[in-house]
């Protein structure tokens, strides 16, 4: 099949990879454009494998006040070199996981930066539920488990469902953002502040 420019340019534009990769990406899978987006998506998750040892000692930090002045974000996002930081889709992004900590109010980046005092009262409270209910004691453990797993998830910012499209987590969105911009990077810190919370 052809790969025509207009094919080659709404790729780019649904995954923001490069012309050259979605050309060969289109090539790949004759011309598919989900399945080309699927293998953009494969090899930004392999490529940002590689990069996860390198130093991201350059970013930016981004303020995000929400519409009605009630929810304000401070994010630091950090990228290998100052020329990926000063880019328009650095900032984009940047931008896009300042609004989804608004929005989704994550406790922490990752779900192993988690208090284990925190995940003991969680378990306390999912065991009492399950004691409630009647459940013999594996199967509450198992309950307890479960819940546990779904706790992460919900309150871990890498593992929630982006805000603007939830069929990728903050992680899959990160991973594909090292994969077209070609340096490693890391959401280090937020802050998120709420008006009588």
């Amino acid at each position: 099949m052809k790969i025509t420019a207009s094919m080659v340019k709404e790729l780019r534009q649904k995954t923001g990879a490069g012309m050259m990769d979605c050309k060969k990406a289109l090539q790949e899978v004759d011309g598919d454009l989900e399945k080309a987006v699927t293998y953009l998506r494969k090899k930004g998750i392999a490529s940002a494998a590689k990069k996860a040892g390198r130093e991201t000692s350059q970013g930016l930090v981004e303020a995000y006040i929400h519409p009605g002045s009630q929810v304000g974000v401070l994010v630091e996002v950090n990228c290998e070199t100052d020329f990926v930081a000063r880019t328009d889709e650095f900032k984009d992004f940047v931008h896009d996981v300042a609004m989804h900590i608004a929005a989704m109010n994550p406790m922490v980046v990752s779900a192993d930066e988690l208090d284990e005092a925190v995940l003991d009262a969680e378990r306390e409270i999912y065991r009492a539920q399950g004691e409630s209910e009647g459940k013999p004691p594996e199967i509450v453990e198992k309950i307890v488990e479960g819940r546990i797993a779904k706790f992460k998830k919900e309150v871990a910012l890498l593992d929630q469902p982006f805000v603007k499209n939830p069929d990728e987590t903050i992680g899959d969105l990160l991973k594909a953002k090292i994969g077209s911009l070609g340096e490693n990077m890391s959401i280090r810190r937020f802050a998120r502040f709420q008006v009588g919370a």
